[in-house]
């Protein structure tokens, strides 16, 4: 791996022990804190919409029964091949399509599907294995979706899961400035040897500029690890998740963007690429999300939001010769005027922002949250598929549309259907739902294949070849975006939840809940 990446002895994770104190969290007076039944309570919706709705449902049982069928216990299905793929983001982990699905199933009210991957959660999900995973990647996925299972259910099996596996994170903390590095390995601490190294390990990626820690990555951590500190009485996780607000808040910022890559050692950045798409994306996001997740308080997180959502449109957000806006990418002060899938959840993102300004602001973000989202709607719209390509441009004539052959594919993002539930629940345009019955119907029509769901690998023909992979994220955000999108506004209420970047829904800290109860 990476050049500065030597690992480090594993010095500070907490024992497990510790974390299991006579602690108790309330989980019944939690339930009670909750202004809306997590599964909605309000009748009356109409025929369509619940014919819409049915539909989600549906292709959320065929994807899930056709990876129980050909692939449980893998982390993906192989739909055209009928076979599981394992890949090596998740470093010996397994199942990542049971730990992402679990919460969709449950909101879906698919009862018995449920029951299935609780199941093998009890029964076949082991936490002692030895690899390098991502630590972005594992938070989201596994601690995202183990906690919000937890907070929806009161079953303790997802609870004591998530903090075990927290618990196994925490090494990656152990660099001079407190910037996690962004591979751990999650072996056992009794296999160390030379070619082996001892567990907690933790290095950078070696593609990653010179052994740097990455934006989207460390900044990331924030809601699920408040939640570890919430549900096991111990400081440590939200510690180490708010060590990097305070080396951001020092470090200077060009022109106030954030780039993308900076050195865990140093704390300084390691160059000056910023996107709003991947490897910048969710750090954003987090920003907001956890000053609404700490029921406004974190006035921290929302000056650091406010402040570079501003240096953002100052010096980002720009408008093409045929009226569309979009976000370009910044590369040492020199434009690329394109736009990323992984962008296109900003609309969303700047919508559930814009609550918390004054009204002329308010207005201004909810018209430029709009502007986004219609700009992610026609990369759909000018494909032959109405699926949009990994990456758009602006610039030669074409708006909108991938330029390069290596910007054609979709595999099965979520980020544009989920700009368009929330601003479906905060405008009630009815033209967000019209959008995403469109993307209903492009995925059945291009994307279902005999056994599952499959990206695409060009999106401009009517004839797309398969990539032969059903993503995790599709069970855990894609069709619950869609499914939500349908629902009423009470289904997990945006009063309640906030949703992690994979769409795991974590509770809002009510005020009126003191999350402690000790014995």
């Amino acid at each position: 791996q990476g050049g500065e990446g030597r690992p480090e002895p594993a010095t500070g994770a907490t024992p497990a022990r510790e974390t299991r104190a006579p602690f108790r969290f309330d989980y019944e007076r939690f339930r009670r804190s909750l202004r809306h039944p997590v599964r909605g309570g309000r009748p009356g919706e109409d025929p369509e919409t619940r014919a819409r709705r049915m539909k989600i449902k549906e292709m959320m049982k065929f994807a899930w029964d056709n990876y129980k069928q050909y692939a449980l216990g893998k982390n993906e299905l192989r739909p055209l091949t009928k076979n599981g793929h394992i890949g090596n983001m998740f470093g010996g982990l397994r199942g990542a399509t049971v730990i992402d699905a679990l919460d969709t199933l449950y909101i879906m009210e698919l009862e018995e599907e449920f029951q299935e991957a609780k199941k093998w959660v009890e029964k076949s999900f082991d936490l002692n294995v030895n690899g390098e995973a991502s630590l972005f990647e594992v938070n989201i996925r596994y601690i995202g979706g183990l906690l919000a299972t937890y907070y929806l259910t009161g079953e303790e099996v997802f609870k004591n899961k998530a903090l075990e596996l927290g618990e196994k994170l925490l090494p990656a903390f152990n660099t001079p400035t407190g910037i996690p590095r962004g591979v751990i390995n999650l072996g056992r601490q009794d296999t160390c040897s030379f070619f082996s190294p001892c567990s907690g390990m933790s290095w950078s990626w070696g593609w990653a500029s010179a052994g740097s820690s990455i934006l989207a990555e460390f900044g990331t951590l924030h809601l699920e690890f408040l939640h570890l500190s919430e549900l096991s009485g111990n400081p440590v996780f939200a510690e180490k998740a708010s060590a990097s607000h305070l080396v951001l808040n020092r470090v200077e910022k060009p022109q106030g963007l954030y780039p993308n890559f900076l050195s865990p050692v140093t704390g300084n950045w390691v160059q000056h690429h910023v996107s709003i798409g991947g490897l910048g994306d969710s750090f954003y996001e987090y920003l907001i999300k956890s000053w609404l997740m700490s029921d406004k308080k974190d006035l921290e997180a929302k000056k650091m939001y406010d402040d570079a959502l501003e240096a953002i449109e100052k010096h980002l957000v720009k408008k093409s010769a045929g009226g569309l806006t979009y976000i370009a990418e910044w590369r040492g002060g020199i434009l690329d005027h394109k736009m990323g899938h992984l962008a296109c959840f900003s609309g969303g993102m700047i919508a559930l922002g814009a609550e918390g300004a004054g009204e002329e602001r308010r207005q201004r973000h909810m018209d430029l949250a709009a502007e986004i989202t219609n700009t992610c709607h026609e990369s759909y719209a000018r494909s032959d598929t109405k699926l949009g390509p990994e990456a758009f441009r602006f610039d030669a004539g074409s708006e909108a549309m991938a330029t390069r052959l290596s910007e054609r594919y979709y595999i099965l993002r979520p980020e544009v259907v989920e700009s368009y539930m929330y601003l479906w629940r905060l405008t009630h345009d009815p033209k967000y739902r019209q959008w995403g019955w469109e993307v209903v119907k492009a995925l059945e029509k291009h994307c279902r294949v005999e056994a599952g769901f499959s990206g695409i690998r060009d999106v401009y023909t009517t004839t797309p070849t398969h990539d032969n992979m059903q993503q995790s994220f599709f069970l855990a955000e894609t069709l619950k975006y869609l499914y939500l999108l349908f629902c009423e506004d009470d289904v997990l209420s945006l009063d309640d939840w906030v949703f992690n970047t994979e769409a795991h829904p974590l509770p809002v800290n009510h005020t009126n809940f003191k999350a402690a109860v000790q014995q």
